[in-house]
């Protein structure tokens, strides 16, 4: 019997507790609509649909696009924990070549539910499309609001390296002192974490897949071991394999069967220990190190 529990019938869905792992096979406004308005959620993390034309959205205009996205955002909204965060990842909607950031669009929603911006995080990637007539997209954003001072935030489980671990201070009460802390430095809000491509070992049918290591770092530093993160577009729940290998819940919300069913055996792969991904903190490949990267010689 699966640990994952897939729910396709509202009348299901409060049965569901939110120490369950679950998949929601529905539109997320009925998924928010049947829900309490109550804080349920420690942390909801998700990458929507960008309104560009991909095979699991249909492209409307971006007006009814952003209004759409705030009618869910406001659902969300009472149903978060005053301790809790909400990252809503984002790139850029293209309109006859011109690019129009979606997290200039999305702010004054957040603003006008009084929410704090307590980072705009900058995701680059190395690979993506190549353009003509302007420099290829590299980079999406991440944008971390809380939903009052009092937000869940953990540092320690999410430091990297520091730059000179063996620095000491050179005057002062603790001259002679290591200054630094042995745990490691804070992250800066600029994360290169390579995207999901054909080779990438989390690749499934997804077209648009994100990583599990971007999430790994929000799921840490904002929830605590037993807590519920929500997904309100799943896809095949990277969110989902995030959460569930540190010991935290997931429910996902996602319309395409095919998603579902890759999910629930991400979800409970993830959950026997046996899942393939990526870690944060796994170095970035050195494309130097390959052969194509040295020049060919009819360049030359």
């Amino acid at each position: 019997m699966s640990d994952i529990i897939v729910v396709k019938d509202t009348k299901k869905i409060t049965a569901v507790q939110p120490t369950e792992n679950a998949l929601f096979g529905m539109d997320v406004e009925k998924l928010l609509d049947t829900l309490p308005e109550e804080p349920i959620f420690d942390l909801v993390v998700t990458s929507p649909p960008y309104n560009i034309g991909k095979e699991y959205e249909k492209k409307m205009d971006l007006s009814r696009y952003i209004e759409w996205q705030e009618r869910i955002i406001r659902k969300i909204y009472p149903r978060l924990k005053d301790t809790g965060s909400i990252c809503w990842q984002v790139g850029n909607y293209v309109s006859n070549g011109a690019i129009i950031p979606l997290d200039f669009e999305f702010a004054p929603i957040f603003k006008d539910l009084n929410m704090q911006l307590r980072n705009r995080i900058i995701w680059h990637f190395g690979h993506g499309l190549h353009t003509k007539k302007r420099f290829s997209g590299r980079y999406e954003v991440v944008l971390w609001y809380t939903k009052t001072n009092k937000y869940t935030f953990n540092l320690d489980p999410v430091r990297i390296p520091s730059k000179y671990p063996g620095k000491r201070y050179f005057k002062g009460p603790h001259k002679g002192e290591l200054s630094g802390n042995p745990l490691g430095k804070n992250p800066e809000d600029v994360w290169e974490i390579p995207n999901v491509k054909s080779n990438h070992i989390e690749k499934t049918a997804h077209p648009c897949q994100f990583p599990v290591g971007l999430i790994e770092r929000l799921v840490l530093s904002m929830t605590n071991e037993g807590e519920l993160v929500f997904d309100p577009f799943a896809g095949v729940s990277s969110a989902g394999v995030a959460a569930i290998i540190h010991g935290r819940r997931f429910w996902g919300c996602e319309l395409v069967d095919e998603y579902i069913d890759i999910s629930q055996k991400r979800l409970q792969d993830s959950l026997d220990g046996t899942v393939k991904y990526r870690p944060v903190d796994q170095p970035i490949y050195d494309a130097k190190q390959s052969n194509l990267s040295k020049a060919p010689e009819e360049w030359k």
